[in-house]
């Protein structure tokens, strides 16, 4: 059970103000404990229209709560950030996985190793890695 001071708390430590919607979405992600997306909002938040889950989304972005995972879907997903994330310093090293059979994009704790290309200045990596998960390999 995710307590309701320790969401305040990470909203407030990520100078997020405090409102009940946030406190809402924040809950409903750390409940997931998974990667979850704009869909997954749509079908918990039925009544909060999709801009104000947008935005919710690119503010948690913002402010190094979450991080946007590309997908070749067109559809982004959204992973919580580590403790070392804040709206200055965001970056994301490490590698996603997405299953093939059931969708799901997990990160993944393997860092991505750094690249270095001569006359350019490398701000991102993502990498994502695609086959069958661990819940879907047993099948």
């Amino acid at each position: 059970m995710i307590r309701y001071s320790e969401v305040k708390r990470i909203l407030k430590s990520h100078n997020l103000r405090i409102t009940d919607g946030r406190i809402d979405i924040l809950e409903f992600i750390l409940r997931a404990n998974k990667t979850i997306s704009i869909k997954d909002l749509e079908k918990e938040f039925k009544s909060l229209d999709r801009v104000t889950l947008y935005r919710t989304l690119t503010s948690f972005t913002e402010n190094g709560l979450l991080h946007k995972i590309p997908d070749d879907s067109g559809h982004a997903t959204y992973g919580l950030c580590h403790n070392t994330c804040d709206s200055k310093n965001h970056y994301h090293d490490h590698i996603h996985f997405k299953c093939n059979e059931c969708g799901t994009i997990e990160c993944l704790d393997q860092n991505v190793p750094a690249f270095k290309v001569p006359g350019y200045l490398v701000k991102a990596t993502d990498v994502i890695l695609k086959g069958v998960c661990k819940t879907c390999v047993i099948y």
